[in-house]
């Protein structure tokens, strides 16, 4: 579900009314209020499905956009829009359900509506937007922007020139200088008219005791969370994309960067300059070397160095191997 904190419903919107020159099945007349995934999208919510594997929805979605060859796998969505990219069409279309909550015009740097708990220190140059609120202890550095709806946990601080959005800040967090939370992430669909930024409609969570370095960046998910678990320590100049799940305790040295829908568990570590491909899974316990390039997922409790990374004992081998080889003029 959208949350409703840090979006507006625009609707109800007919699906007629949503895509008046589309190619429409069933009911065109049919209200919708919302957007979902489409394996949770329900009568009012528009979806997009590209079934790479021809699987039959379960769900019944409001108004589902898929293309005409595949119609038949969403028999239960009450209206089908017709188009050869849904994903593209989606990101068009969804503009005209939801928009994200943004600052009034002309509004006073701090909204009436804010809720600040006592003990709050607010650096000057500060903007917190309407809805926001912040425990007991807290500390927002000079210049830092928070946007509306924010939660901001108590004795949380945050430095300066800190952007906050479409997140729950918990206790004890600790965000430095520069780092920017809840930015729309890095999704791209095209057609036609070329590249088109895929809406991010989802949020971030900081659980407690986190730490996030200077000029970091953790984009918030496309319909869901992307979260980082409780302890967590983020070093600076690291950047964490949508989707991902960072477990608790996991240290992530600087330059680390993890893409899309990637899994992290419990405990592991990654060194510096640590690059992680899109939907991995690195286990719990699992060790990264500096400079590694994941493009597989990592086992529970192994180490994994080199590029691309591999387990470090035949890493290491491959390495003398080559360096005998080179030495041996061969």
């Amino acid at each position: 579900m959208i949350d409703p904190r840090f979006y507006e419903a625009l609707g109800p919107v007919t699906v007629r009314a949503l895509s008046p020159s589309g190619d429409i099945g069933g009911n065109a007349e049919h209200k919708l209020l919302s957007a979902a995934p489409a394996d949770r999208a329900g009568p009012d919510d528009l979806c997009y499905y590209e079934g790479k594997k021809a699987a039959v929805l379960a769900s019944a979605p409001g108004a589902c956009i898929i293309s005409p060859a595949q119609a038949h796998l969403a028999p239960k969505a009450a209206a089908l829009i017709f188009s050869e990219r849904p994903r593209s069409l989606f990101s068009r279309l969804v503009a005209g359900l939801v928009r994200a909550r943004t600052f009034a015009a002309n509004a006073p740097a701090i909204d009436p509506s804010a809720k600040l708990e006592d003990g709050v220190r607010l650096g000057p140059g500060v903007v917190i937007g309407a809805g926001v609120q912040i425990g007991t202890g807290a500390e927002i550095g000079p210049n830092s922007v928070i946007g509306p709806g924010v939660t901001i946990g108590r004795r949380t601080r945050i430095g300066a020139r800190v952007s906050v959005g479409f997140s729950l800040i918990g206790d004890d967090v600790n965000i430095l200088a520069g780092a920017v939370i809840g930015e729309q992430g890095f999704g791209v669909a095209g057609d036609a008219s070329g590249p088109i930024d895929v809406p991010h409609l989802g949020r971030v969570i900081v659980q407690d005791r986190v730490t996030i370095g200077a000029n970091s960046t953790i984009d918030r998910a496309v319909f869901d969370d992307t979260i980082i678990g409780e302890g967590a320590k983020i070093d600076n100049l690291c950047h964490v994309a949508h989707n991902c799940v960072i477990g608790r305790g996991v240290l992530i040295a600087a330059f680390g960067g993890i893409s899309g829908s990637t899994t992290i568990g419990d405990n592991s570590t990654l060194g510096g300059r640590v690059g992680v491909a899109d939907h991995r899974v690195i286990g719990a316990g699992a060790t990264l070397a500096g400079g590694a390039a994941v493009f597989q997922d990592v086992p529970a409790g192994e180490v994994w160095s080199g590029y691309p990374a591999k387990p470090l004992r035949k890493w290491l081998r491959e390495a003398a191997w080559l360096s005998r080889r080179v030495s041996e003029g061969k």
